[in-house]
């Protein structure tokens, strides 16, 4: 027997449990931000007492991985955010800083694009088509700021999809720090066009497409092509 196996059987049950949890948190089965699943099916899924499921969670509360409320189940935490810092997020007007976003986007969403079509789920496929037909039902008479929320929501989905640790919780705290940058550049988009030009939602078609074929190396370019055409517009190319 290994020493690995040695090891998993003097470990408690809790403890092992609490492993698995841990593991399936770092593989992004279960996203920052979301519940974990409930105690119940906790319990009857690993054959284990419910004790030994509440022993589990305190244990990943402790190593504040996930934060339980009360009647409200227990919820995965952000595992980057407390190490994380990000700066700046006042110049969200700043033309210069907006730009610098749409690099950082750019790079981190053909990732996210990438390994979410390598690695979503069939269930997670299925909620990104819903939220896709929901931004493509509503391209016209919203306002800028719905269109940038649906915009991100749309894209957040798609890193969660990534099963990533590091994209997902990135990708979290980037889109909130740098709202208002992202905002504006729609904005700024809109005031300059007089409305969205045709080839976003065109883009957003393409990487829904790419992902739901599965073909992560076409779903990485559209996205990284996306960002870039959008950034272009802002400087007057394109």
């Amino acid at each position: 027997m290994s020493s690995k196996k040695l090891g998993q059987q003097s470990l408690g049950l809790s403890q092992q449990l609490s492993i698995k949890l841990q593991q399936d948190i770092l593989y992004g089965d279960v996203c920052p931000g979301h519940k974990l699943t409930s105690q119940r099916e906790l319990a009857s899924t690993h054959q284990v007492s419910r004790s030994t499921v509440r022993e589990a969670i305190q244990d990943l509360e402790l190593k504040g991985i996930v934060k339980t409320y009360p009647g409200g189940g227990s919820v995965c935490l952000n595992l980057l955010e407390p190490h994380l810092d990000m700066p700046l997020g006042g110049l969200g007007h700043s033309l210069e800083f907006q730009l610098q976003v749409m690099e950082m986007r750019a790079a981190l969403e053909g990732e996210a694009a990438f390994y979410a079509a390598l690695r979503a789920t069939d269930e997670q496929l299925e909620k990104i088509e819903q939220e896709y037909q929901i931004v493509h039902a509503r391209s016209s008479g919203v306002t800028t700021l719905a269109k940038a929320k649906a915009d991100l929501r749309f894209h957040m989905m798609i890193a969660e999809a990534s099963h990533n640790v590091l994209v997902m919780s990135f990708s979290q705290i980037f889109y909130d720090r740098y709202f208002n940058a992202i905002y504006g550049v729609l904005d700024l988009t809109l005031k300059k066009f007089g409305r969205y030009p045709d080839r976003i939602g065109a883009q957003h078609t393409q990487i829904y497409q790419a992902l739901m074929n599965r073909d992560a190396p076409l779903a990485k370019k559209i996205a990284i092509e996306h960002i870039n055409y959008t950034r272009s517009q802002l400087e007057g190319a394109g």
